[in-house]
């Protein structure tokens, strides 16, 4: 049976207690996953994301991580790629700690190179950072390279699996928001498009990127650049439409991660499980 867990991206809105409560808190509301936001740097300390990790193992909450922002493994100044390297194998190393299983990346910017050049680029960075972390022993954390929302940034569905072609510790992760806005609004409009995302990472990347399958999911405001920003699910005026992702996930019978990127977190994460409920109810 196809298992879905969701959680949010960050510290829940309606908490108000310390990072190491929230797996209890999630428990009890009713979610199953957390992704804890390193956004801004790398600061918690080893005893605190070993203790995170052992909440997280109580509860049953899935973790993962989210690397810093300011992260250009495609970048034109070599010095940017080094500390950008640096930055990765830091939240990886976090992640240990925690037993997060999958660290979320931007991979970088395309800037003055073809899209070619800024995916090898990112690539050959990404094996220094895989080969980094085996000797230091950290093997059981993936790196996950999110779909991007905007044109100028590396970062396609494309580029995401071919990096998990080439390296063996990196998985595609499915920003559904992303995806839409990049395409300006064309893609992830009917169930048959979440279908085919899912089988493309399927078939070309494999077993690694589907147990789970790591996603992330808002609805979305953009431009013709692309992404502008992050919007409730109850709002009308945006897509894309959970419902379709949810039905596409269950008709490949993938199991997934689903992180809630709204402004409202886990308010929408719970009003996603309890659609996902629905449509199995539905579907029995």
């Amino acid at each position: 049976m196809v298992r879905i867990r969701f959680g949010p991206a960050g510290k829940p809105i309606t908490y108000k207690g310390s990072t190491i409560g929230i797996p209890k808190f999630l428990h009890e509301i009713g979610l199953d996953a957390f992704e804890y936001e390193a956004v801004r740097g790398v600061r918690i300390r080893e005893d605190q994301a070993k203790k995170l990790g052992e909440e997280a193992e109580k509860y049953d909450v899935k973790l993962s991580l989210h690397a810093p922002y300011f992260i250009n493994l495609s970048a034109l100044n070599e010095e940017t790629v080094r500390k950008s390297k640096l930055r990765l194998i830091e939240a990886a190393l976090a992640a240990s700690w925690m037993k997060a299983y999958v660290v979320v990346f931007h991979p970088g910017y395309y800037l003055k190179q073809t899209e070619k050049e800024a995916l090898e680029k990112a690539t050959e960075a990404l094996k220094d950072v895989e080969e980094e972390l085996r000797s230091q022993g950290i093997g059981e954390v993936l790196l996950g390279a999110e779909t991007t929302g905007k044109k100028s940034e590396l970062g396609s569905l494309e580029e995401v699996v071919k990096m998990s072609q080439e390296v063996d510790i990196v998985v595609p992760v499915i920003d559904w928001a992303h995806i839409h806005a990049r395409s300006v609004g064309l893609l992830i409009t009917t169930m048959d498009d979440v279908i085919k995302v899912i089988e493309y990472v399927e078939k070309n990347v494999g077993e690694k990127a589907l147990k789970p399958m790591h996603m992330h999911f808002s609805k979305i405001m953009f431009k013709e650049h692309g992404e502008k920003e992050h919007v409730v699910l109850s709002d009308k005026n945006y897509g894309p439409n959970f419902e379709i992702v949810c039905e596409g996930i269950l008709e490949v019978g993938v199991d997934a991660v689903i992180i809630s990127e709204s402004p409202i977190l886990e308010q929408d994460a719970l009003l996603m499980k309890r659609i996902c409920s629905e449509i199995m109810s539905r579907r029995k």
